[in-house]
């Protein structure tokens, strides 16, 4: 024990020897941290989130196995965590690209100069459309993804891919057209789809004033935290849901205010690198 000491104290005193070797240590501790507060945050609210916690989970469990001596136990727990990773990642390649996929746009970020974020052009562009569709009562079921992938419902509709913009959105669902029936969904900045099937929620508690747009959009916000926007094609009133949350009959300034509320950090502006590290207007 006395010798482990030993080994201890001539190694913090050789950091403090050589103010380089401390510095490169204490740089490598914060890139480790930072990197691994960014995963868990970009993971929070997802699928593979709980992948991760029922890994960790099933991990301690080999261990404790292993410990107390069930030596089969331990050996299948072993065979399960060599195949589990395979398996998960076939299982889970699609949040995986798009999460690869969001990683190498933020290397974009520190070359890009002052522009208006993609947020708040999807806001602006859902605020015009809605603003053209509600006094004219056309009907509208567009679909916000989140953290949570909303691959399986995107895979029911026309693949669009298309940039976001109010005429689009606002020709999509002009009746008797062959995409206005169903949701359009937009992820990661692009109307992915038209003509998406949701699931319809089976609550006995929503009037039976609210059609089946309505419920296609509470239905989904019971299933994920996507932001559902629904514009009523007999009243033209706007409802918005998320989480469980149903909002209906709200006015322009009411959605305008509830838009920016879900939709993180719509009315902000992306500065360039040095600005976000070192402040400044």
């Amino acid at each position: 024990m006395s010798n482990l000491s030993n080994i201890d104290a001539k190694f913090i005193a050789s950091l403090f020897d050589d103010p380089r070797t401390l510095a490169v240590h204490l740089l490598d501790i914060l890139i480790v941290a930072f990197v691994l507060y960014r995963f868990i945050k970009a993971l929070a609210g997802t699928k593979i989130m709980s992948l991760v916690q029922g890994v960790v989970l099933f991990i301690v469990l080999r261990f404790v196995a292993e410990w107390v001596g069930f030596t089969t136990i331990t050996f299948l727990m072993n065979q399960v965590i060599t195949y589990g990773v395979i398996a998960g990642l076939i299982i889970f390649a699609p949040e995986i690209r798009a999460g690869l996929e969001k990683f190498g746009r933020t290397t974009q970020v520190f070359l890009q100069k002052e522009t208006i974020s993609d947020e708040e052009k999807l806001v602006d562009a859902l605020l015009k459309s809605v603003a053209y569709m509600s006094p004219r009562k056309i009907g509208a079921l567009i679909v916000i993804e989140q953290a949570q992938t909303l691959q399986s419902y995107i895979g029911t509709g026309i693949p669009l891919n298309a940039d976001i913009s109010s005429q689009l959105l606002i020709n999509i669902f002009i009746p008797n057209t062959p995409l206005h029936d169903g949701a359009v969904i937009i992820a990661d900045n692009k109307i992915a789809a038209s003509c998406a099937y949701l699931p319809l929620s089976e609550s006995l508690s929503i009037s039976k004033e609210f059609g089946t747009r309505h419920r296609a959009a509470i239905g989904l916000s019971e299933n994920s935290d996507a932001v559902t926007i629904v514009v009523s094609e007999e009243t033209g009133g706007i409802s918005v849901t998320r989480k469980g949350q149903f909002l209906h009959d709200l006015s322009k300034s009411d959605f305008e205010t509830v838009l920016r509320t879900y939709i993180n950090n719509g009315t902000e502006r992306k500065s360039p690198w040095y600005k976000t590290i070192f402040g400044g207007k």
